[in-house]
């Protein structure tokens, strides 16, 4: 029998985001973490674990505490990154890896939300930039999700946007998170994901106005078996704009 699938999510969304996929996959044991990174409701404990290594820890912890093997990892976004981060930390539970259009080598974060993501180091400005969340038509402008997605729906946008925009230490958990991001980190991983055994998938829009297709194929060579899957109409959000064909390839 498969294993079970790990959905992780990106910065400012939660794991809504896998809703489409997970309703296509009925025959499979699917397990979606909710991740600290700015859509969450509960603050962190400890801020000092607030890194893409902390998180990525936290994932390797969460796949030991609930005793999940052979694995099948999928990220997107920023869950795409922590994803490679998992697998060159530890992937002795990991099997197979979906990578849809995440940061990776030189990328991290996209040149179109570097703002956001430099405003972390000032928790006050970074939510003063977030502000115009609060309404609906600015959460689909490209700076914030419109270049992400096509067909994401209104609450899914609400339920993403507003988490930290109520609640402070929810944003400060986000703005700490986004100050930690750097291309030093994906640089650096990226020549151990050749040891990673398992199969990789990398699942990509050619038309991604945020992650260029080109990304994918360069990301697809750092393993030693992986394959490119392109995928039409669609942006970033691959589980959001054509769920059908992330499920067909889990």
């Amino acid at each position: 029998m498969p294993g079970p699938i790990v959905f992780l999510h990106g910065v400012m969304v939660d794991g809504t985001l896998w809703d489409d996929v997970v309703a296509r996959l009925p025959d499979r044991e699917c397990v979606v973490l909710e991740l600290p990174l700015g859509s969450h409701t509960t603050p962190v404990p400890d801020r000092a674990q607030q890194t893409p290594a902390g998180v990525a820890a936290w994932i390797v912890g969460e796949l030991e505490r609930r005793d999940l093997r052979d694995v099948t990892l999928v990220g997107c976004d920023t869950g795409g990154t922590l994803a490679q981060l998992v697998v060159a930390r530890d992937a002795t539970r990991v099997s197979k890896l979906v990578l849809t259009p995440c940061d990776a080598l030189e990328v991290f974060p996209p040149a179109l939300f570097k703002p956001l993501f430099r405003l972390g180091r000032v928790p006050l400005l970074m939510r003063a930039f977030l502000e115009p969340l609060r309404f609906s038509p600015a959460r689909r402008l490209p700076i914030a999700f419109g270049w992400l997605t096509k067909r994401v729906d209104a609450a899914r946008l609400a339920r993403w946007g507003t988490p930290a925009l109520r609640d402070f230490e929810v944003l400060r958990d986000a703005a700490h998170f986004a100050a930690a991001c750097s291309p030093s980190i994906t640089l650096d991983v990226a020549p151990k994901l050749r040891a990673f055994g398992g199969e990789v998938v990398i699942v990509w829009p050619p038309e991604d106005r945020c992650f260029p297709i080109e990304l994918g194929h360069r990301l697809a060579a750092l393993f030693a078996d992986a394959r490119v899957v392109e995928v039409e109409d669609s942006y970033s959000f691959v589980p959001v704009d054509r769920p059908d064909v992330l499920a067909s390839v889990l």
